[in-house]
């Protein structure tokens, strides 16, 4: 039975020691592929400073953990075998109970209860040490701190000592709470099952050595309790009791003297506890606590309470007057609304045709396009096999023959994920199919004549109409690209599809980490968990292994203690294609500051990312290299950072205001351009994110990107725009813009229009266009069964000083996925069109003298002409529309034959309707 039993446990021994051993092999060979692939991007600097800080800090947790209750178990030792030694009452033959020792053999002895006690420790440090794992920021935060040089208004403290300090005491706290509940539970637990076996069960504790002990730790708990009320009167700052976040009247009058006056009682509880150990009395420790608890209840409880009812509310605003004052300063330098630059914007302005010439740069670059249907059209167009696809739709600008335009893009990425399903094999997958090729480019405001985007950039290989060309189009690395592959091995990559053949190629970089051996490769599949990699012929030494591909994903492991923004955008600089990646440093431990996203109440855009699309080699240029947060995380990582100075020219021309960050300035700023304390109390003047339709549905309006020369500019420019609303009104009452061109980059702009007067908003501006007639019965008409009517974004563009309100209108079969523009929507004044094209709509508002030059819209396509005739009813509703559209652009462009032509092509179409309807 014994050997039986000892096999079970040799048995789960082996097994618990395999299972231990290829874990420790699994994350050795993680840690050495992950030490290679810093290495390969010249950031093992980057790894080992967060490795080295990691680690140590485990180890230091551990270490302390260990010796903390090592120490307190060595004392109860004797204690233990003191009990062990009265565990065995034995009767003689009259019934007379007498206790003797154990045998020898049974005896607790020391050394084994010290190795005991070492095991103990070791196991509950290396839990406790698995518990800070990522708090090594906080850590290397603490020894790099940068001065803000501003003081908060309360304790008259350094920013930066709630940025960097104040964490890292919050930690040690945290930690030392840890380190006394968990020894005082083991310690008692020890002591207890010493009195249970020394048959002290009605009071386990009443040894000496069990009361001294427990009581020397209560009094350390409550000691450093005393030091947690120090560090909450802190948190007061983040309050969010008051009329505004942070602390209030009643927080600094009532809260405040609470948390001081428990620090006092807390180490009065402590002093108690000591003295009482040598007392020998309960009571007075009870009376204490007690007496601790009370105080807790009455001072944070009901004296706040009653302050707050009797003194505060009686005369609110006048009471709460400095810290409404202190929350707003605080919000706006939070956000960097103390930099906003405000404007005033006339009223009921209009423009003339003249105006409409002389701002050419606006009205070209005016995008019709809006991202979504975008999307859908890119898709169907220019994909071309179902293993490409367009993540997303990007905004950006170029300056194309000479023109500075405003352009859309989007990355033509791989998904292997979508290869046929006889496809999907492992060579596929990791050594074959590689990478994306090209981008679609299309100008935000062209259309064919069939409603759909004149590409600038097109098909593969890319096809460029403009001057600029694609000459490196592999996108290796992307937002699709989760996979790992092997390149440079045996056989060639699958580059792009030529007709019913493929090209192929080899990858020219030298950014990837060289498989060199097989011990590596075997290192590899480890970490990877693919044994195939091991069974694969094709694979070389000299072979070159790209992993963590997704840009999210990289750029993440080099710094995840950045915040980034959810939208990477792609930029064609130099023939080759980047990704830039806009990155916030951020905090939530900013004073008085109203937090935007969970608590984060601090954000600045420190950081643009530059990653090649084909090498994956990331650059973080430094944006605002006096932010104090960036300059902590320079003195943290030497070298990470680079000068924004020393990015390209031509890829420094691309970076914008970034979308997240503008979004969350506007937000706030819907209540903190108010800066009287009486009007943000009573919120007079709040305004509000507008709404617009989309499709058919209300929805908030997005900031939207656009070029226009702004009021008093002599040049256009690329920004960014965002309109607000009064509170429970849809009138606008200003609009802010965020600059990304040259020395404004960066600036905020808000126009303010006069209260006194009506301006348009967003949703008014559809209700009027809902209520116009021709435009709703044209709306209704399309939007029959089998079509479908799409709104886009309704974009309010400032011209001069005066608004134009352009909406663009797309029309989608239900079976297909191709929507098309069909018209343009424009607003002026008191006129409301819809035409063909922003042209003749601008013509019909302003006259034929706004004509935009170049104007005409690019003729269709012998390719794109329809290869089968239209027989439903809806076809031929949606053929006769389309012709009507050929018919009006053959006739501005003067092609006397073509009109004739296409209105004998209306005739017939018009004649089948009617036939098919009988």
């Amino acid at each position: 039975m014994k050997l039986q039993k000892g096999l079970r446990f040799l048995s789960l021994a082996v097994i618990v020691a395999v299972i231990l051993f290829f874990s420790l092999i699994g994350w050795a060979a993680h840690l050495y592929t992950d030490w290679l692939w810093f290495n390969s991007l010249n950031y093992q600097q980057v790894f080992k400073t967060i490795l080295v800080s990691e680690l140590g800090l485990r180890l230091a947790v551990g270490v302390a953990t260990f010796v903390i209750l090592f120490l307190n178990l060595f004392l109860t030792r004797r204690t233990l075998v003191n009990a062990a030694r009265l565990s065995r009452p034995l009767q003689d033959e009259e019934g007379v109970v007498t206790l003797y020792p154990p045998p020898a053999g049974q005896l607790l002895s020391y050394r084994t209860l010290t190795v005991l006690f070492v095991l103990v420790s070791a196991v509950l440090g290396l839990f406790l040490s698995l518990g800070v794992s990522g708090d090594w920021v906080i850590l290397q935060k603490f020894l790099h701190a940068t001065p803000f040089g501003t003081d908060d208004p309360v304790f008259q403290k350094d920013i930066g000592f709630y940025f960097f300090t104040l964490p890292f005491y919050q930690f040690l706290y945290k930690l030392c709470n840890w380190w006394v509940l968990l020894t005082a539970f083991v310690v008692a637990l020890v002591y207890f099952v010493a009195g249970m076996m020394a048959g002290q069960a009605a009071n386990p504790f009443q040894s000496m050595a069990a009361r001294y002990h427990l009581s020397a730790l209560a009094a350390v708990f409550f000691l450093i309790r005393a030091g947690g009320y120090r560090l909450q009167q802190y948190n007061l700052l983040y309050s969010e009791q008051g009329v505004v976040y942070g602390p209030g009247y009643t927080d600094l009058h009532a809260n405040l003297l609470a948390y001081k006056i428990m620090f006092l009682l807390a180490l009065l509880v402590g002093v108690v506890i000591i003295v009482n150990a040598f007392l020998k009395r309960f009571r007075p420790v009870l009376y204490a606590i007690g007496f601790l608890v009370v105080a807790s209840v009455v001072l944070n409880g009901i004296y706040p309470a009653l302050m707050q009812k009797l003194i505060v509310l009686p005369n609110e605003m006048e009471r709460e007057k400095p810290y409404i004052e202190n929350n707003i300063k605080m919000t706006r330098l939070a956000y960097d609304l103390d930099k906003v630059e405000k404007k005033d914007f006339p009223a009921g302005r209009t423009i003339t045709a003249q105006d409409v010439r002389e701002n050419q740069d606006t009205i070209k670059n005016i995008r019709l396009w809006d991202y979504r249907p975008l999307q859908q059209t890119y898709s169907q167009l220019q994909e071309m096999r179902t293993y490409y696809e367009f993540k997303d739709i990007d905004v950006d600008r170029y300056v194309i023959n000479g023109r500075y335009r405003q352009v859309m893009l989007a990355a033509r990425e791989l998904n292997v994920d979508s290869l046929p399903e006889q496809a999907k094999t492992w060579v596929n997958q990791h050594l074959k199919y590689t990478h994306g090729y090209g981008i679609a480019m299309s100008p935000v405001n062209e259309v064919t004549g069939e409603g759909l985007p004149q590409f600038f950039i097109k098909d593969i290989p890319p096809a460029s109409q403009t001057s600029l060309k694609v000459e490196r189009p592999e996108i290796y690395f992307g937002e699709s690209t989760d996979k790992y592959i092997i390149v440079n091995t045996r056989d060639q990559e699958f580059d792009y599809p030529v007709g019913d053949d493929n090209a192929w190629c080899t990858y020219q970089g030298k950014n990837g980490v060289p498989v060199k051996s097989f011990l590596r490769r075997l290192l590899f599949a480890v970490s990877f968990r693919d044994y195939k990699l091991l069974l694969a012929g094709e694979i070389t030494n000299e072979s070159q292994v790209l992993y963590y591909r997704n840009i999210k994903e990289r750029v993440r492991k080099i710094a995840p203690f950045l915040l980034y923004d959810r939208d990477p955008y792609i930029v064609l600089s130099g023939g080759k294609l980047y990704w830039l990646w806009d990155a916030y440093t951020v905090s939530d431990m900013f004073p008085y500051s109203e937090p935007f996203q969970g608590r984060l109440n601090y954000i600045r855009n420190a950081v643009k990312v530059v990653i090649d699309a084909y090498t994956g080699e990331v650059t973080f240029y430094a944006a605002e290299p006096m932010e104090p947060v960036l300059q902590t995380f320079q003195k943290i990582f030497p070298g990470l950072f680079v000068p924004l100075d020393k990015m390209p020219a031509d890829l420094k021309s691309h970076i914008r205001y970034p979308e997240d960050l503008f979004a969350i300035q506007a937000r706030k700023y819907t209540v903190y351009h108010m800066q009287d304390y009486r009007v943000f109390y009573n919120k007079e003047d709040k305004w509000n994110l507008p709404t617009e339709l989309f499709g058919t549905k209300e929805e908030a309006m997005e900031p939207y990107y656009t070029i226009v020369r702004l009021p008093g500019e002599e040049k256009p420019e690329f920004i960014q725009i965002m309109p607000f609303t009064p509170q429970n009104k849809k009138n606008m009452i200003a609009w802010l813009a965020g600059r990304s061109d040259g020395e404004a980059y960066g600036k905020l702009l808000v126009y303010e229009f006069p209260k006194q007067e009506l301006v348009y908003g967003p949703m008014q501006i559809e209700a009027r266009i809902n209520q116009d007639t021709l435009i709703s019965q044209q709306i209704s008409l399309w939007d029959q069964r089998g079509s479908q009517v799409i709104r886009g974004n309704l974009l309010v563009i400032p011209i001069k000083d005066a608004l134009i309100y352009v909406e663009p209108l797309y029309l989608q079969a239900e079976q297909s996925k191709l929507p098309e523009l069909r018209r343009v929507i424009v607003a002026h004044g008191d006129k409301v069109v819809m035409e063909p094209t922003l042209e003749l709509a601008l013509q019909k508002i302003f006259g034929e003298r706004a004509a935009i030059s170049p104007a005409q819209p690019a003729a269709p396509r012998p390719e794109q002409e329809r290869t089968t005739a239209p027989k439903t009813i809806p076809e031929l509703a949606r053929e006769a529309n389309r012709l009507y559209d050929e018919a009006q652009n053959k006739l501005k462009q003067g092609d006397w034959a073509g009109y004739g032509s296409t209105l004998e092509k209306l005739k017939a179409t018009l004649e089948k309707l009617a036939a098919e309807a009988q």
